[in-house]
């Protein structure tokens, strides 16, 4: 199953088949004071910065988050979406809470958008969906409801079909719909890897739907966080996450070592070329 979404210029595929997407994460002020700040009183330049860094360092779409205190997010998420276009060429995820900011992104995206979130709870299905279906975005979808954040496989599942399901009386087809399968850290909730994976495979199994995850959660609160998440993104991978949350500038050489393995590399085109870039960055031997 192919999910599209585009800028002005670019249009990304995401795929099973097809390399995996990194969805560049550092563009949110959430434990960031810096970039709050900066939102606060109106710079963007951080906004600027990070997305000409993320992209270079591999991201194929920005995640674009503005919600922080004393920041009007409906009048700062198009401001900063304006930023993006202006400086790289990729889509977006446009990421906030408040419908009205949801819509004013959506207005003013060129292109296809991917919107950060809906949920199988009733008011978000109700108020985001027909969003997404009036601006033609894709929409990642958070495997929680009304009763709360599964802790199990099965609820995961059940809520990935209460979406497709509340999507497709609205006329949205399942490939513009990722399922988030909402990852917790493995030292607070010990099953978390094993029932996210088992998730992923049952959702990939039953409704074939392309899957995201915020990549680093599974390592909150523990030490050598890299290492953790380093040995994650293959299994994600693996299971069928597609278009991962992450700062691309700690995981490219995982994913793209993961990706070479699992055959979606043709011909190691993307690996050896990550090799050579990472080489010429190297001092010279004296």
């Amino acid at each position: 199953m192919d999910t599209k979404v585009s800028s002005a210029t670019k249009e990304v595929i995401i795929s099973y088949d097809r390399a995996t997407v990194i969805i560049g994460e550092r563009i949110n002020p959430t434990g960031k004071k810096k970039l709050a700040e900066a939102l606060k009183s109106g710079d963007l330049s951080i906004v600027k910065k990070e997305a000409l860094e993320q992209v270079a360092a591999g991201a194929t779409i920005l995640d674009c988050n503005v919600n922080a205190p004393g920041v009007n997010d409906v009048k700062m998420l198009p401001e900063a979406l304006k930023v993006i276009m202006d400086t790289v060429d990729v889509p977006v995820c446009i990421d906030s809470p408040n419908i009205e900011a949801l819509e004013a992104g959506l207005k003013v995206w060129k292109g296809k958008a991917l919107v950060n979130s809906v949920s199988g709870e009733k008011h978000r299905l109700e108020r985001v969906l027909p969003l997404i279906k009036h601006y033609g975005a894709a929409v990642i979808g958070l495997a929680q409801d009304d009763d709360g954040i599964p802790k199990n496989t099965e609820r995961r599942v059940a809520v990935a079909h209460k979406i497709v399901e509340a999507a497709a009386k609205m006329g949205i087809p399942p490939e513009d719909i990722i399922i988030d399968v909402m990852a917790y850290s493995i030292g607070a909730e010990p099953k978390s890897g094993m029932d996210v994976l088992k998730a992923l495979r049952q959702i990939r199994a039953e409704l074939g739907l392309n899957m995201t995850m915020g990549l680093s959660n599974i390592s909150f609160g523990m030490p050598d966080r890299a290492l953790l998440n380093s040995a994650w993104v293959a299994m994600v991978i693996d299971a069928g996450g597609t278009a991962l949350i992450a700062d691309a500038a700690k995981v490219m050489p995982a994913v793209l070592s993961a990706d070479l393995v699992l055959g979606r590399d043709r011909f190691s085109r993307k690996y050896l070329e990550a090799f050579r870039k990472r080489q010429a960055a190297l001092p010279p031997k004296a």
